[in-house]
């Protein structure tokens, strides 16, 4: 069995995508071992739960700094030995240290389509608020290595996503969750797992 951890701290739409295509199927021989938050009030734990998965909260304000945050959460996942660890929405900047720890062995799914509107600062609306003032006419998602850098590891996946007149950035948003990170997400995973279980 694949050993999947999950990080996130909103309302887990990604999670989601990835417990809908565990649980028909669709991502063989997975399993999410753990739903981490770093923020008690994320309903991706309630999702979590729904779904008969551990799930629990490591604030980031409960250690004194990125370093002893990224120690904790490494010795949680390494006790589950988990094969990967996907960031779903998880807005907390991990230490350098915890990021080469698990290099290889974590992604990422980030709103745009990577190299544009990414880096620092850009998650939640913001690529979307980008795309639109830029007026670009396609934007999509990219799943992606995680590399100290931010968004700058190798990419797995990208999917594009037409930009529609009239759009605001919660339309756009909402699109390129649909269309793009709800199926890049997912199959990235597939092809991680299967590459591991194979090899």
């Amino acid at each position: 069995m694949f050993k999947i951890g999950i990080l996130v701290s909103g309302g887990g739409s990604n999670l989601q995508a990835i417990i809908d295509r565990i649980e028909d199927g669709t991502l063989k021989d997975c399993q999410i071992v753990s739903v981490v938050s770093s923020n008690p009030e994320a309903y991706a734990l309630e999702r979590a739960s729904k779904h008969g998965i551990p799930g629990l909260c490591i604030p980031r304000k409960g250690y004194a700094d990125s370093k002893a945050y990224g120690e904790a959460l490494a010795a949680h996942f390494d006790a589950l030995q988990v094969d990967l660890i996907v960031l779903a929405g998880f807005l907390t900047i991990l230490d350098a240290a915890f990021v080469e720890k698990y290099k290889g062995r974590m992604i990422n799914v980030h709103p745009s389509l990577i190299p544009s509107f990414c880096g620092p600062g850009f998650y939640g609306l913001r690529p979307h608020i980008a795309a639109l003032e830029y007026g670009v006419k396609v934007t999509g998602a990219t799943v992606h290595y995680v590399d100290p850098e931010v968004d700058a590891g190798p990419i797995i996946a990208q999917k594009a996503v037409y930009v529609q007149e009239g759009d605001t950035p919660e339309v756009l948003q909402r699109r390129v969750m649909e269309e793009a990170e709800w199926k890049i997400l997912p199959e990235a995973i597939g092809k991680i797992s299967q590459a591991h279980i194979g090899g």
